[in-house]
């Protein structure tokens, strides 16, 4: 069964980074941390001078949900793995950022509303 979303695209791009050696970023230019046993992940707003893998989100903050609300996730992130679509994703208490690489952005909205879901931006 799928959970029918409105999906908005986050107009800015993101670079993932892994500090296996650091606790916390050194500044506060970061949008999203995961801390575990190897290092640090950080989500970091893609600044223009960067070149490397840049990444775009989804957000599902038009349909914000409880944290009781099974498959919400997984009713996003299914039908990208079904297409081969790498995602990136970090959870806040209301809704989820999906990230998927930028040059997959065209097809990750087809797919995505090919499951039912609506896309915003």
């Amino acid at each position: 069964m799928t959970v029918a979303q409105t999906l908005g695209v986050v107009p800015n791009q993101f670079v993932l980074e892994h500090l296996p050696n650091s606790v916390f970023p050194e500044d506060d230019e970061w949008v999203a941390l995961v801390r575990a046993p190897e290092g640090l992940t950080v989500v970091r707003e893609a600044p223009p001078s960067v070149e490397a893998d840049r990444w775009v989100g989804f957000y599902g903050g038009a349909t914000a949900h409880g944290l009781d609300t099974p498959g919400m996730l997984a009713a996003i992130i299914s039908p990208l793995a079904e297409a081969r679509i790498s995602v990136f994703v970090a959870s806040t208490y209301h809704a989820d950022l999906v990230l998927v690489p930028e040059y997959k952005l065209d097809v990750a909205k087809a797919v995505l509303q090919e499951a039912g879901h609506r896309i915003q931006g």
